[in-house]
Parts: structure tokens; sequence; C-alpha cells
């Protein structure tokens, strides 16, 4: 293979010392990253003529037009830095989680007198709260939530907790809430209250039943029936989650993780289940991707390095169907994540621990067998949509690529315009893309000149793009604008849909792109320059598809334009000037695009807005100053 004078510079420069090193393609991104006892040894062996190489590896090396590197001091730094440097990058030849969104925590607020219980997606661990998790379906968390929260009624509003309040809210009244607002327990109740929900979640019940036990039998004796009550449906509650929990060990045996993996065409499935106390307390499962020419061992010793980065906790021990790579450098990296205890990888060959990650096994085939038939479907409505669109708009092809377009503000202010992209009728978030309309911001709404100003800008962009493609050494056009879509999909009338056709007209597409506006009450199609619309099918997978984009669209420009808003202060500091009313308000913010604006006019400026007067400007002059 022939290696570049470039690249040649770059492996002559490279240090015989621990660090990652990052490869990079020709247009600067980065596409795989590693780590190294020795950089110098370790990335010249990629450049080597070595049929030991497999064919990632080979498309890996064909791709790299750079490299930098990184030196750290030891190999558990190199393994940190690049854990996090392939959660940030996500390179495509590196196995890599499948799902990129942050995975939800439950976290216990426990640095506050009172603490609640929410849901995140983002662990701190040094804000003195307490993290369960990760789990892969969020709906799965909230329903674990609402078991506990009968079992353990948390506090869930905002209120100062004083123990003073007169009045409890209605969860008091439903047995949701525990009521220290109004003194019905006392903080280091409510606080113990919390930490047996602590230990439930970690599957160290055994000690909660046997004092709610006691606490029960001593309110009885004491006559204090209510509260023995009380105890005893809470017991009850315990007990049947934990009936549901299958006992597979005795309880004082090491609390372990148990990891199993299942693979087909380029995926990876790896379920875990959580063993604690004796008991299965949980299970997930979770994607890999980039995995194809990888060994078993490989794959999951990089979903370890992964899991554990985003995992709450590491438990005493790890089951393991095979040895892993890098055993003793990830042992030491999961024992200091620990606090420095002890921490194991376990490959079990007989009895019970061999049956469980066997079971994993069994269950993370199940599971990617379910995941893939799911996909094949979703694929096949995916393609029937676009071939009934191809069908009823007369396309010369599917459109692969669908961009709609919708408009939205209130009452003409804080206008923002919205792009939403589908490839291959999935959405490509990546692409969407705003815009800030400012040309209609005086006088009345007017929703087409918004569209076509956005049209406009889309175009322009395009068309900048494909004069910066033919320019040496020029910047890389916008990914959103560089291409143009294989149907354009305005959410509106032939009003609309009229004001998209003179754009296209303006840059030359009109025989180009195809465009439809979509009527929201009727779901009715137009066409330029046609009089009749078209109803798609009742229940076709083209109406769907349609309907989904248009709502993403609409969706995508709300969330837009009410930051929009907000941050020209809609609601603000206007509504508490007197002799400024909501017709007024909305007079200077339609002028002046914003609070900070209006804040710098002068009183005359003030006054020539339509509605305001000498005296209306003084005022907000004086107020907003």
């Amino acid at each position: 293979m022939e290696i570049s004078e470039h690249i040649q510079g770059i492996l002559k420069t490279l240090p015989a010392k621990p660090g990652c090193y990052l490869m990079k393609n020709a247009e600067g991104t980065i596409i795989y990253v590693g780590k190294a006892i020795s950089l110098k040894n370790r990335v010249r062996s990629y450049f080597h003529a070595d049929a030991s190489h497999d064919n990632k590896t080979r498309r890996l090396v064909r791709e790299i037009a750079h490299i930098e590197w990184i030196v750290v001091g030891s190999e558990l730094e190199a393994l940190i830095l690049e854990m996090n440097l392939i959660k940030k990058h996500r390179p495509k030849y590196n196995i890599r989680l499948k799902d990129d969104k942050r995975y939800p925590y439950i976290k216990v607020h426990w640095n506050e007198p009172f603490p609640k219980v929410t849901v995140t997606r983002q662990m701190d661990e040094k804000d003195g709260s307490r993290y369960f998790g990760p789990y892969t379906s969020a709906w799965a968390v909230y329903q674990t939530l609402d078991v506990l929260r009968k079992v353990f009624p948390y506090l869930t509003c905002d209120r100062e907790i004083t123990g003073l309040d007169k009045r409890a809210c209605l969860y008091y009244d439903i047995k949701l809430c525990s009521a220290p607002c109004i003194g019905a327990v006392d903080q280091a109740q409510y606080r113990q209250m919390i930490s047996d929900l602590m230990d439930f979640l970690s599957g160290h019940s055994d000690e909660i039943v046997v004092r709610l036990q006691s606490d029960m039998e001593k309110a009885a004796e004491e006559l204090r029936f209510e509260k023995a009550a009380a105890v005893r449906d809470q017991l009850k509650a315990i007990q049947s989650i934990i009936e549901r929990q299958k006992i597979v060990f005795a309880s004082d045996y090491k609390d372990s993780d148990v990891l199993a993996m299942a693979r087909n065409n380029g995926e990876a499935c790896v379920q875990i289940f959580f063993i604690r106390n004796g008991k299965l307390i949980g299970r997930e499962y979770f994607i890999l991707e980039g995995t194809e020419d990888s060994a078993d061992n490989e794959v999951m010793s990089e979903f370890i390095k992964q899991f554990y980065t985003e995992a709450a906790s590491v438990p005493e021990q790890v089951m393991l169907p095979q040895e892993i790579e890098e055993t003793k450098i990830i042992g030491e990296w999961l024992r200091s994540k620990r606090g420095g205890k002890k921490m194991e990888f376990f490959v079990p060959k007989e009895g019970q621990p061999q049956e469980l990650v066997k079971m994993a096994a069994e269950n993370a085939t199940e599971t990617l067998s379910a995941l893939r038939a799911q996909w094949e479907a979703d694929t096949h409505k995916q393609e029937t949509a676009l071939a009934e669109l191809q069908s009823a708009l007369n396309l010369s092809a599917p459109p692969n690529r669908i961009e709609c377009y919708d408009v939205s503000h209130t009452q003409g202010v804080a206008t923002v315009g919205s792009m939403v992209v589908f490839t291959q009728g999935v959405p490509d978030k990546k692409l969407y893309r705003k815009f800030n309309i400012d040309s209609t911001s005086i006088g009345a709404p007017d929703d087409f000149a918004s569209m076509e100003e956005m049209l406009t800008r889309r175009f322009r962009r395009w068309q900048g793009g494909q004069q910066t493609e033919s320019t040496p050494g020029a910047k890389k056009p916008d990914a959103s604008f560089s291409f143009l879509p294989d149907l354009i999909i305005i959410d509106g009338g032939k009003g609309q849909l009229g004001r998209a056709v003179k754009v296209l007209e303006n840059f030359g597409l009109a025989d180009q792109v195809p465009v439809v506006g979509l009527a929201k009450q009727e779901e009715e199609i137009f066409f330029p320059h046609r009089s009749n619309s078209l109803l798609l099918p009742r229940h076709s997978q083209g109406l769907y598809l349609v309907q989904r984009i248009r709502d993403e669209a609409h969706r995508f420009g709300i969330t837009a334009h009410r930051a929009r808003r907000s941050k020209q202060g809609m609601a603000s500091i206007l509504d508490s000037i007197p002799s400024i009313g909501p017709a007024r308000r909305k007079a200077l913010l339609k002028h002046f695009g914003s609070v900070d604006k209006i804040r710098g006019a002068s009183i005359e400026e003030l006054a020539a807005v339509p509605g305001m007067n000498l005296a209306a400007a003084e005022s907000v002059k004086a107020n907003l100053e």
C-alpha cells in the first residue's frame, strides 16, 4: 500500500510513549480513536503490509489522511482518555453503543434536607446526589418510580419544607406523599424512608423488611393502630415486589453483573443481569454497532469500557462468557471507580453462575432477533410509504430526501421558520435548521413573505455551496443545504405553495425539485399550477409519513419560536409598565424585535410606534432604565 508523504512524516515523529491517537479522513473528520502503550509501535503497525489485518482495518487505513496524538502518563490514563474521546466523537470505525442519546438515571437528591427523587439524563458525581442506572428505557424508569412511590411516598412538590404548613396537598390524601410539609413525618423519618428507597434500588431489602416488621409490632403495642396499618401496607407492597425478584444465590453471594452477547449482521446485543444480595433485581440490554470483523472478546471489552463509564455503580464481580482483552488495565480502572475496593472478572465454568451467563446469552439472542424483526418491519413501512408517494405524486424516483417547511409566530412576533429533513423515511435531526425571520416583524403577520424569505435563504445557501465545492481549499458547505431535496412539502395551502414555486423559479430549480403544499384540515395535497388537490388513501403508509413529517416540522418550529419568544421577553418587564397593555406591548415588540432594542430606543422612537404616545414612551423609558 502506498503511504502519502504527509503520513510518512507523521509516522517518523511518533513518540514511544503511552497515549491516544486520532485518525482523520480528508475532510478532517475523526474516523478512529485508539490507545497505545507505545504510540510509535501501535500506529505504525496499521501501515505494515500485514495479512492479518481484517477488512475493517484495511478500509480504515485507506481513509486515513491525517493522524494526531495525545501523550499521557500511563496506560490507565490512556484508557480513560480513549473512552472519553470515543464518547465525544463517535468515530465510525470504533465499536460504540448504538443509541448515542444519554441514558436515563434515577436521581436521589441526597444533598437536600428533604431529598426528592427525579429522572435525569445527566449524572454529576460531585453534586452530592445518589444515582441509579443507566436504564435503556425512560418509560421503564417512570414505571419503576410509580411503584416505588407507593411504597416510599417521597416529595414531588417545590414548596419549602418547614413542617408548619396548615394543609397538605392531594398527594398526602392518596398516600403518595408522606407530607413533611405539615409535620406528618420529621426530617429524620423522611431521610430514613429515602435511605430505604436507595437500599431497595440497590437490591438490599432484607434489613428494610426486618425493621418495618419491628416498627409495625411496636406501633401495635403502643395502640397506634393507624400507624401500624400504614406500615403493614408498606410491607405488603415491598414483599409483592420482592416476590417478583428471582432468588439465584444465597444472600451472602457477591453482588454481580452478568454479561453475555449475541451478534448478527454487524450488530451486537449485550444483555446484563443485575444480581444484588443474591437476587436478580433487573436486567437491561444494549446494542452496539461497528462490530463487524471484530472478535467477541474485543466487542465485549469495548462494551464494558463504555457501559461502566456511564454506570452509577460498579459491582464487586462481573461474570463474562469468556476472557476479554485488556482485563488487567480495565480491572484497575473499575477498581478505581469503586474507590479502591476489590473488583474482579469471573468466567464461570460450571454450576449456577455458568447457567446465569447462558441464560443472559439466550436473552440477548431473543432480544436481537426481536429488534431485527422490528427494524425490518419499520424499513418495509418506510419503503412502502416512499413508493406510495412516488406513485401518487408522479415522481421519477422514491423521494429519499424530503424537506418540510413551516412558519411559527405569535401574532407576527418572534417569527421562526423551520426546516426538517427526512432521509429514507426517517427524521435526520442533524440536518434540521431554523430561520429567524425579521423581514415581517413590522406590520401584520405575513406567512407568505416569511415562507419566501426562508426558502430563498435555504437555496441561496445551496447555491453558495455549489460555488464553494469548485473552489480549492474552501470551507466545506453545510450538509443541510448541500443537496437538493427529492421532494419539498410546504405546510400550508395554495398561497404558501405559490411563494415556494416562485423561489424555485428564481433559482432555476422549478423543473428539478418537486414541491407540494399540505393543507391542515383535510390533509389535502396541492400541486403547482393545478386547481385539483389530492387526498391520499386514509390508511396508507404514504399519508402516515406525510403527516409525521408535517407534525415534526410544526413541533420543531413551535419549539424554536417559543425559545425566541422567551428570549425577546414576550412575558417580560413590559407587562408591569404602567400604561403598556397587550396592544402596545405587541406593537413595541413587533417594531423593535426584543426588550433590549426597546431599552436602547429614544423616547421619540418609542413614541413613533403605532398606538404609542409621548407619555407612554416616557413611562417605558423610565421603567426600563
